[in-house]
């Protein structure tokens, strides 16, 4: 024992001997002792490997008000009076009525010209601008917060849409508002003579002040009855003009991901069928798409962010899509195998949506959306968690045996584990599902190391820390994540996408915990899982390194080592990633072979805090982000230091010269 280790186990024993509590925040075996470790990287032409193109990506789903008052900008809350479904009386929550009921009376009827919309909301106005019953100023009517309130800032352009009848000529006033009405930041009046039947209004609003937490009113002075419907408001500044918010759009395309599987989830399947996500309800004009009740997440969406709107998303990220369909089953219900046809024949529909020449029966429905080429879908999965349903191997095979015989070339995802035992039906794909503890997330990162080397690769859709380790989003949540997905990169011949769950949480919502990115009508930022993700954006298509630990008995440490090509200063670099999930600081003595690099021009990229716990806010919203310094001098062999608990990658330059990449066994053998 050396003279360092003695003093450090003396001082442990005199602080037991004194009853000193030692708050113990290690989740793997290790002392609390400065430690050397020695990671050696081969970067031979033998041990070099090609990751797939498509490693890291990104998975959406409707919940935590994602889509809804989230990505998707619309800012009018139940913009069609339907989200307590086709019945009168109705709920128009969160629609609120302005005056009182000597001045006004609201209800609902199904008079509304949407043969998929009925409900139409009716405003019975009992005053007037002149005689015994004079209406307040400004009038009455009724209003909408949007999703906690309405995000309106000073000098942007809102288009509002709406559909209005009435038996009378109207005199409108619709306005942005404070959140109490008083201070208005938009307002525009709209006079008509005859509306007797429906009429689509249009209305630029222009802001001349700013609130996050403002209301969208309608309001009229003059006596009578009038309907409205389908009431829209949205930004004019939306990603592209595709709709998305352009703060959040930018934090996923900040991610760089190579693919984004959608629209879920559970979100799918639904506790019922009838609340599942089908696809042709949610395309064409958005005022005749019904909504829908998410009824595992509770809540309405009107899906105007629909299958369309994914897929466009997918196309504006530059990423694949990835799309997740109703396999028949819900959380209470199977179709049987007998009745899937139906079903197998709605999802080749929506695969023509998506592919289909533009004069083709559905896409010429695309194209009439502005999309006259298909859109890139190669990636189906077939269904969400359904391995366990009796009906769900039936069903696949139907779904299956139709999708390839019509579109060959795409990839089919099963719900079924085949990492350590063969799937017994074809697939090109199987899914993985990953929510445990921080010290279960971490172990974990070896669990592909004995994988089935053949047949179909793996598809992790869903990890994430959950449970007690999380709060809101911790660092110890982070760089569980992070070691896991450093063992991905490693087994990445058996890998071939990964995606973390879920991406959005609304903070007035939070039905999952916890979540990549936090946001309100106004803010947003990244929790430390959203910030771990960035250590991979380049590792999608890197040459993965053999690194190997030496002498390592503390467990805490993982690494990983690629090379890769920086397109801003088209250098070549080596990236090694080292995650320390232990209390101790470590001398980790870094040796390379094979590779030669530049003395200069290396960075250090870390992610740490000062306690596990210690997550982001609103107040501070990048208390724990990758700071980025300058390296020293570097070599070949070389000391560099770890903090506790951290996450740290170092990018060295690399000299010019070029690694074949091995990847097949002739390419193995014409190497040397």
């Amino acid at each position: 024992m050396d003279m360092d280790s003695s003093h450090s186990l003396c001082c442990i024993l005199l602080l037991v001997l004194f009853g000193i509590s030692i708050q113990y925040q290690c989740f793997a075996s290790e002392i609390d002792a400065d430690q050397t470790e020695l990671l050696i990287v081969n970067a031979s032409e033998a041990s070099a490997r090609k990751m797939p193109d498509t490693l890291f990506g990104i998975f959406f789903e409707e919940i935590n008000h994602a889509g809804a008052g989230g990505l998707w900008a619309e800012l009018v809350c139940n913009r069609g009076f339907e989200s307590g479904g086709s019945f009168t009386p109705h709920r128009i929550e969160p629609w609120s009525i302005i005056g009182n009921n000597s001045s006004v009376i609201v209800s609902t009827d199904l008079s509304s010209c949407f043969d998929r919309n009925k409900v139409a909301l009716q405003v019975e106005v009992l005053c007037d601008n002149g005689g015994a019953n004079i209406c307040p100023d400004g009038g009455v009517g009724v209003y909408n917060p949007g999703f906690w309130g309405m995000n309106i800032e000073h000098g942007k352009s809102y288009k509002l849409v709406f559909y209005v009848r009435s038996d009378k000529p109207i005199n409108l006033s619709v306005a942005l508002t404070s959140s109490n009405g008083l201070n208005k930041l938009a307002t525009k009046t709209v006079v008509a003579d005859n509306v007797s039947n429906w009429t689509k209004v249009f209305v630029l609003l222009e802001a001349e002040g700013t609130d996050s937490n403002s209301r969208l009113e309608l309001r009229s002075t003059t006596k009578g009855v009038i309907w409205f419907d389908q009431v829209s408001l949205m930004p004019l500044d939306t990603y592209n003009g595709d709709g998305f918010r352009k703060d959040l759009f930018g934090m996923l395309k900040d991610l760089k991901p190579a693919f984004i599987r959608f629209p879920g989830g559970c979100f799918v399947e639904g506790e019922r069928l009838k609340n599942a996500f089908w696809w042709n309800e949610t395309i064409g004009p958005w005022e005749n798409r019904p909504g829908h009740f998410g009824d595992v997440w509770g809540y309405w969406t009107d899906d105007g962010l629909g299958h369309f709107e994914f897929l466009q998303l997918a196309e504006d990220l530059g990423a694949l899509p990835i799309w997740v369909f109703n396999s028949g089953i819900s959380h209470k219900e199977q179709v049987d195998t007998s009745d899937i046809l139906t079903f197998v024949q709605d999802i080749l529909h929506g695969l023509e949506f998506a592919r289909g020449a533009p004069n083709s029966r559905w896409g010429s429905v695309r194209a009439s959306m502005g999309h006259l080429e298909p859109f890139d879908l190669k990636y189906v999965a077939i269904g969400n968690e359904d391995c366990n349903y009796s009906k769900y191997r039936g069903n696949y095979l139907k779904f299956y045996s139709a999708i390839k015989e019509a579109y060959p070339d795409i990839k089919i995802i099963s719900n079924c584990d085949g990492s350590s035992k063969v799937l017994d039906h074809p697939a090109d794909l199987y899914d993985f599902h990953i929510y445990a503890t921080a010290s279960e997330i971490f172990s974990n990162a070896s669990r592909f190391d004995d994988a089935l080397r053949s047949g179909p690769k793996a598809f992790i859709s869903e990890y994430a820390v959950h449970g007690k380790d999380t709060g809101k989003g911790s660092l110890l949540a982070a760089l569980a994540e992070a070691a896991f997905l450093i063992g991905a990169e490693k087994n990445s011949d058996v890998i071939e996408m990964a995606s973390y769950a879920p991406l959005f949480v609304n903070d007035k919502d939070w039905r999952w915990t916890a979540d990549a990115i936090v946001f309100t009508s106004s803010q947003a930022y990244g929790t430390p899982s959203y910030w771990m993700q960035h250590f991979f954006k380049e590792s999608n298509g890197a040459t993965l390194l053999t690194s190997t630990l030496q002498a390592n008995p503390s467990n805490a440490l993982i690494a990983s080592a690629i090379t890769w090509r920086n397109e801003t200063d088209n250098n070549n670099y080596l990236r090694i990633k080292v995650v320390n999930f232990g209390s101790s600081r470590v001398t980790l003595n870094i040796s390379i072979g094979g590779l030669s690099l530049q003395s200069s021009g290396a960075t250090k990229t870390i992610l740490t805090s000062s306690n596990v716990m210690d997550e982001n806010s609103f107040t501070d919203p990048k208390k724990i982000s990758p700071v980025k310094t300058m390296l020293g001098e570097v070599s070949e062999n070389m000391d560099v230091t770890l903090l506790p608990y951290s996450f740290t990658s170092f990018d060295l330059l690399r000299k010019s010269i070029s690694i074949r990449t091995v990847t097949t066994a002739s390419d193995l053998e014409s190497s040397f």
